[in-house]
């Protein structure tokens, strides 16, 4: 199986978007301000849209590039209220998820496993999506640091909680973050435990 990954940094808060090729089909990955017009220049035979979360920088083309391509949107159950009522207030155009994907349930696209790991904290329903051996962690893990929990519906003992939860990993991952660089889970461990006793 081949795997391809593309990813452009979106908008004021430079937000990732990923287009992940597998066998010439496409997911993408969290479309946020102004992703719409790269993905139709990149992706060439989408299939899902796939959110880490509900935050409007990961969200705001949703609508635009499920309708243009006919696909469906799979979202955490626990963020779906922040694609259809904008509220923090950003005039972000309102989606409708398709799918409302359970804390820690895998899915089947593509003839792949892709798991929503569910780390809430940032959100109630801040997940990291696996593919294989890559890791799509939206804000929940940054290089070198975490998304913030003092945003509206952010939980900081949960954060404290999902960080003792992905460090009893055994394996590492490739992260791919929301915000930054590309990291390893390996390369983060030190600084995550750091975090746990920070917040």
């Amino acid at each position: 199986m081949s795997i391809k990954i593309q990813i452009r940094p979106m908008g004021a808060y430079q937000t990732n978007c990923f287009i992940v090729t597998i066998n010439n089909k496409d997911l993408i990955i969290d479309p946020g301000v102004d992703a719409f017009t790269w993905i139709k220049e990149n992706a060439k035979n989408p299939v899902a849209i796939l959110n880490t979360h509900g935050h409007f920088d990961h969200v705001w083309s949703n609508d635009e590039v499920k309708k243009h391509f006919n696909i469906p949107i799979y979202c955490p159950m626990n963020d779906v209220f922040m694609l259809e009522d904008d509220p923090f207030s950003q005039g972000t155009p309102k989606s409708q998820a398709d799918f409302l994907i359970k804390p820690d349930e895998t899915i089947n696209l593509l003839d792949t496993d892709i798991t929503f790991h569910h780390f809430p904290g940032h959100t109630p329903g801040c997940s990291a999506i696996s593919i294989q051996e890559h890791l799509f962690a939206g804000d929940f893990i940054f290089k070198g640091s975490i998304g913030r929990v003092d945003f509206p519906y952010s939980v900081p003992q949960d954060m404290k909680n999902s960080l003792n939860k992905v460090l009893k990993w055994k394996d590492d991952f490739k992260i791919y973050p929301g915000h930054g660089d590309t990291t390893t889970l390996n390369d983060e461990r030190v600084s995550l435990k750091a975090w746990i006793n920070y917040i």
